[in-house]
């Protein structure tokens, strides 16, 4: 039986290296060599035995995604192209924000929400990433960045809450601090308004931020735009973010992207306002970024988005406009699709 280093936990290369014989101490060893120092083979780990390296190379597999492509924004955005074991393509990106870097990866091989905004879901949904999957792009990623990122948003292709167990494992990993140590306010989670797994994220033991995908404040709308609303409805995923806001204190992110003439009027934005009312939410307003299935569907125009913008500030929402990051390559909201599924 081969082990696979990236579907390991801490406690699992414990017991392993238990039965092998071996002290305790050599399980952080070898996470700290992968997590921390980026060091992928087995031989680079020169702090353990040859004998002990040469039975990882003949009983543990090293396996990472391959990088098939690797475009750059003109503001500096890289999107990467990874191919899995299987021959999946997935996608993930790398915001460069000056001080910090943020990674935005994937939880699942396409997306079976099919959003109408999102070339994800247009493309369809062929299965859940393992976490080791999940961990190997961020790893990745840090590897060829040849520097730590400060953040990772679980906001690539798929729904976080629709692969709960493996999302939430790989970040066990990810905040562990034999491993990579990444701290709890630096990993963000995105739904699309998976109510259950809202509940589960406001009891779990590592306090996550939460973004919320919203982009409609009424259930007619929304359902029109997201199919999910029709199974989790506006008044089921608020009460959600509730038990959320009040177990975690955290404040909770709220996304909403402005298509022309379909969400972006005044009135929308008070429905907004009135639907979060007591959430003291921070909402990100993202003019929409077109999509090949969707060509009908268009960006607001400044006007509009001046107009629902100041029908906000009216209502005293604190919000951003979220500036534009790796449009011209396909990498900003809703433009991933993994190329061939």
């Amino acid at each position: 039986m081969m082990f696979d280093t990236l579907e390991m936990t801490l406690n699992d290369w414990q017991i392993l290296f238990s039965q092998w014989g071996e002290q305790k101490f050599r399980a952080s060893q070898v996470c700290q060599w992968i997590y921390a120092k980026k060091e992928f083979t087995f031989d680079g780990m020169t702090n353990l035995s040859k004998s002990l390296r040469e039975k990882l190379n003949a009983e543990v597999t090293l396996n990472f995604p391959i990088m098939i492509r690797q475009l750059v924004s003109k503001d500096g955005t890289k999107k990467f192209l990874w191919q899995l074991n299987d021959g999946s393509m997935i996608e993930s990106v790398l915001l460069n924000h000056g001080g910090h870097k943020t990674a935005c990866i994937s939880s699942q091989a396409g997306c079976p929400l099919r959003c109408l905004f999102c070339e994800t879901g247009a493309n369809g949904f062929k299965r859940n990433l393992t976490r080791g999957e999940i961990l190997g792009q961020f790893l990745m990623m840090e590897k060829i960045n040849g520097a730590d990122i400060n953040n990772v948003v679980f906001m690539g292709m798929g729904e976080p809450f629709l692969n709960e167990d493996n999302v939430f494992s790989a970040i066990r990993s990810m905040n562990d601090k034999n491993m990579r140590n990444l701290g709890a306010r630096h990993i963000t989670i995105s739904t699309s308004g998976i109510a259950p797994g809202i509940e589960d994220l406001a009891d779990f033991e590592i306090p996550l931020r939460l973004s919320l995908s919203l982009h409609a404040p009424n259930d007619e709308l929304r359902s029109k735009l997201m199919p999910v609303n029709n199974q989790y409805p506006l008044q089921r995923v608020v009460a959600a973010l509730r038990r959320y806001r009040e177990r975690t204190g955290e404040r909770i992110t709220i996304e909403y992207a402005l298509i022309d003439r379909v969400n972006d009027a005044p009135e929308c934005a008070y429905e907004t306002a009135a639907l979060l009312d007591g959430l003291e939410p921070y909402i990100n307003i993202i003019p929409f970024n077109p999509i090949p299935s969707r060509p009908e569907l268009k960006r607001s125009e400044q006007s509009r988005i001046k107009a629902f913008c100041e029908a906000l500030s009216a209502m005293k929402i604190e919000f951003e406009l979220r500036k534009e990051r790796g449009s011209d390559i396909m990498a900003a909201c809703g433009q991933l699709a993994g190329a061939a599924l």
